[in-house]
């Protein structure tokens, strides 16, 4: 499973659209296998569902995100996580 988490200072964004870094994080189970950090492709609506769904990602986690991006993810595959708060791996592990 590959989860992408909003990242600002190495903990979860407050909003996912201005989260400079996404830290996708490839699981099996409960243990973590790896992760890349990408730079954020812009705050556009329905770009960075598109991008993280063509990554294969399965789950996004971020503090906070409008009705209308939890529509565009839910439509592109990748489940919407919200209000998560904490360090990135630790979130992860959750």
């Amino acid at each position: 499973m590959k989860i992408a988490i909003a990242l600002e200072d190495g903990h979860v964004s407050l909003h996912f659209g201005h989260a400079p870094v996404f830290r996708v994080f490839e699981t099996d189970g409960n243990k973590i296998l790896g992760h890349q950090d990408h730079p954020n492709p812009g705050h556009a609506p329905g770009v960075i569902p598109r991008w993280l769904s063509g990554m294969a990602v399965d789950v996004i986690i971020a503090g906070g995100m409008g009705p209308r991006a939890e529509e565009l993810f839910k439509e592109a595959g990748v489940r919407p996580v919200i209000g998560a708060r904490g360090e990135a791996e630790e979130v992860a592990r959750a």
